[in-house]
């Protein structure tokens, strides 16, 4: 997939965010397979900041790579609430960065193992010192770059908000 002028400009506006909040970041990404990463990469200051991503297609790798229980993934399949914050919350676990964003869902071409439709994905954002957020999407089934694309744009903006945040919260873990 092409990087999108659009998302390369939002990846700019979340690391200015976090180059004055010297704040660094990492990702967690199942669907979307590293392309947020990449689109990050993209911005000044990444050499700095980003850390790096964690790529978990599977739910194996969710386990072993992210520290997910296999019993939250077999209660919940991959694509949920539950599973897209203890992604977020594994990778910075794992990571120095102070935030992570996690993206699971399913882009297609058809509907994941546990029956979710083509179209949903679910995002996490943890930062140290404060409550995980979440959100969820359902895209419909607009072709599988379409989904991954919507994505990483709601993405960078859970990541913007998450690294604009001021003052201290409860811990998040």
């Amino acid at each position: 997939m092409p990087l999108n002028a659009n998302l390369v400009e939002a990846a700019h506006k979340v690391l200015a965010g976090a180059q004055a909040g010297k704040l660094g970041i990492v990702t967690a990404e199942s669907c979307t397979s590293g392309l947020l990463a990449s689109v990050l990469s993209e911005a000044p200051g990444a050499a700095e900041l980003l850390h790096g991503g964690f790529v978990a297609y599977t739910k194996q790798n969710k386990v072993v790579a992210l520290g997910v229980s296999e019993e939250l993934l077999r209660a919940k399949g991959a694509v949920s609430e539950d599973v897209a914050c203890a992604m977020a919350e594994g990778a910075l676990e794992r990571s120095p960065a102070d935030v992570s964003v996690a993206i699971t869902g399913v882009a297609g071409p058809a509907p994941d193992e546990d029956g979710n439709p083509v179209g949903l994905v679910c995002i996490a954002t943890a930062r140290r010192g404060f409550p995980t957020s979440y959100l969820q999407r359902n895209y419909g089934d607009v072709g599988r770059d379409a989904v991954r694309e919507c994505a990483i744009r709601d993405a960078l903006a859970a990541l913007h908000a998450a690294v604009g945040k001021r003052g201290g919260g409860p811990p998040s873990h």
